[in-house]
Parts: structure tokens; C-alpha cells; sequence
């Protein structure tokens, strides 16, 4: 069967599924071909599976919009964040010359890259909207290197399913797909508007991933850890949000 063919076999399936039976048959058939997220034990985890299963099987390699640069928003908003603490206050003050991202996990070549190299690396810049679940979006220009160079500079294992990113703030952590992680709007983002990224919008770097909901994009991040399952991360759903009882999956 060509994969067009299974895509909306699959498709079909689920659909039918979700209107005779419940969202719960839907899940179960989801299940069948793996596209199953790590919250789908919550309650209300049969119709997120619907969501991530149908997500990927239609729009698995779909853009995000992408704005002019007329339509970049004069004053964006920065959500506020809690107190850095010291050990970011030092890097700050020093220009985050000591800033590094850590990649561990399953690799073949783990290591730190410094805020240095990161800038060095092959960029790319898009005009996108980030939207909060809490209401309130803008549009601005992100400059960063695209999360695939990484995976392949540190030899991302064939068994990797996902990506879990840390911040310096300890409570903040979030993990996406490999859908997701490759695709070519997913950065780590260093620069806005042009300039560097400042602080209150997550500078030195943070993820941008704008085919997701803003709590996905997480700030100052320090740490990528490569996995093929999260059940061992947090209470196993797959995010601090998640965990608090948002969807892992936050497709826009």
C-alpha cells in the first residue's frame, strides 16, 4: 500500500471512529500506528490523541505562516518570568560569554556548544506569530540555527523519538516530537528584529517552535536531552505544562 494510500486509510479511520464510537475507539486506532502522545493517560487524553494523531498524519510537514516584515508588531509582548537568580544575573552581566547548551542523551557525539558557537552556526530567520493560550500574540522576526543541524552535528541516534529542552529556570521544560524537531522553522533562536535576543523574550537563546502554542517555546534554554521515550522526565506527559495539566501537544 503507498504511503498516500495508508495516510488516508489511517485518516478515514479515524474519523469514522471518532463519530460512531467516541474519541476513545479513535485512540485505540491511533495506538495501532504509534502516533500516541506521552499525556494520553490524562483524562481528557483520548480526544489530545485524536488531535496529535490527526495533526501528524495530515500536516506533519505543514508551515507556520510566515509575515512581512511590515507586519511585525511595534510593541510585542514579554510575559513576565520568575527571578533568573544569580548565576544568570554573572552570565548577563559578563555578556553570556559562559552561556552553553548542553546536548545529552542519545548521541553519538554529546557535548556543550557555547553561546559563541551557537551564533557561528548556519541560521536561518523567519517572520512568525508566537500566541499564548492565555490570549495575547505578536509577530517579530527570529534569526537562529534550525534544532535538525544540531541533532545531526551530535549524531542524534535513529531510535530518538524525542527532544526534551530545559531552561535555567528549573520548573521550566518541555519536549517535542521529531516531527517537530526537524522541521525547518524549529530553532534555537538567538536573535529578534535583527538584533540579539533580549533577555525579557528568553535571550541569550530560546526554542521556536511556531507550529506550536507559546508555552512550548521555552526561554533561556540550557540543556537538550535526546530520548526515545519520556516516562522517566517529570510525571511522564512530557512537559512542565503538561504536567500542570495543559495538552503536551499545543498545534496551531
Amino acid at each position: 500500500m503507498s504511503e498516500i494510500s495508508r495516510r488516508k486509510l489511517i485518516t478515514t479511520g479515524l474519523a469514522v471512529a471518532a463519530g460512531a464510537s467516541g474519541v476513545a475507539v479513535a485512540a485505540k486506532l491511533a495506538q495501532r500506528h504509534g502516533l500516541i502522545p506521552p499525556d494520553a493517560g490524562v483524562f481528557y487524553g483520548p480526544g489530545e490523541t485524536v488531535t496529535y494523531a490527526a495533526q501528524r498524519i495530515l500536516n506533519r510537514h505543514a508551515m507556520a505562516r510566515e509575515f512581512s516584515r511590515a507586519q511585525i508588531s511595534t510593541n510585542p509582548f514579554a510575559n513576565e518570568v520568575d527571578q533568573l537568580g544569580d548565576e544568570f544575573k554573572r552570565s548577563q552581566a559578563a555578556g553570556f560569554v559562559d552561556w552553553k547548551v548542553t546536548v545529552d542523551g542519545m548521541a553519538a557525539r554529546p557535548g556543550s556548544f557555547s553561546l559563541g558557537e551557537i551564533r557561528s552556526f548556519p541560521a536561518s530567520s523567519q517572520i512568525t506569530m508566537i500566541g499564548c493560550e492565555e490570549g495575547w500574540t505578536y509577530i517579530a522576526e527570529w534569526t537562529g540555527v534550525p534544532l535538525s543541524y544540531i541533532l545531526e552535528r551530535v549524531g542524534a541516534r535513529p531510535e530518538v523519538r524525542y527532544v526534551v529542552y530545559r531552561s535555567i529556570q528549573p520548573d521550566w521544560w518541555e519536549s517535542i516530537d521529531m516531527a517537530d524537531a526537524l522541521h525547518p522553522q524549529t530553532v534555537l533562536a538567538h536573535r529578534m528584529n535583527g538584533d540579539e535576543l533580549p533577555v525579557p523574550f528568553g535571550g541569550p537563546v530560546r526554542m521556536r517552535v511556531p507550529r506550536q502554542l507559546g508555552y512550548k517555546n521555552i526561554k533561556y534554554i540550557t540543556r537538550l536531552t535526546l530520548t526515545e521515550d519520556l516516562k522517566h522526565f517529570g510525571k511522564g506527559t512530557g512537559g512542565s505544562a503538561s504536567d500542570g495539566g495543559y495538552a503536551w501537544y499545543a498545534g496551531i
